[in-house]
């Protein structure tokens, strides 16, 4: 979905088995009415098209890279040497229950820093990605404020449920 070049975002999948994982991030830009652009693209099969890719989105807007990958996940860390835009990783769990992909991406060298959601945490790292952009983007501050509201909200639902039951 292509709303707003102001906020655009990059998500960058390693291959198209991350696809189910990768939708939940789009479902939350979706839902926040955020411009993204998707590529499947590869840290070993494709170096120099992702190198290529990331330099040109850079170029025409992408405020932050959200980038996906399991197994050694060198994506996020090749995203990363090649802006110097805010970049996401995602641990896919494609091995080791996602613990080697996690691992490679939180221990990024100094200078080349990648932030790093859960294994298969789609969803956070739209929700991230969003909040870096409210930092300057008065809207989605508010949305975010009405997202988190809400989420305070089901609590809230669920406790008023468990003391019905738990009277009974």
């Amino acid at each position: 979905m292509l709303i707003n070049l102001t906020n655009m975002i990059s998500i960058i999948m390693g291959s198209f088995s991350d696809f189910d994982i990768i939708k939940k991030a789009i479902d939350t830009l979706t839902d926040f009415d955020i411009e993204y652009d998707v590529q499947i693209l590869s840290a070993h099969r494709t170096p120099d098209e992702t190198a290529k890719y990331v330099k040109e989105a850079t170029e025409k807007g992408t405020k932050v890279f959200i980038a996906a990958a399991g197994m050694s996940a060198h994506l996020p860390g090749i995203v990363a040497a090649n802006t110097i835009v805010p970049v996401i990783g995602i641990p896919i769990n494609a091995s080791l229950q996602g613990l080697d992909a996690l691992l490679s991406i939180v221990q990024m060298p100094s200078g080349i820093p990648v932030a790093t959601v859960g294994i298969n945490a789609a969803q956070n790292a739209a929700l991230l990605a969003i909040e870096i952009l409210a930092t300057s983007d008065d809207v989605l501050k508010k949305k975010l404020i009405d997202y988190k509201n809400k989420l305070k909200e089901k609590i809230s639902k669920d406790q008023k449920e468990l003391e019905k039951k738990l009277s009974k």
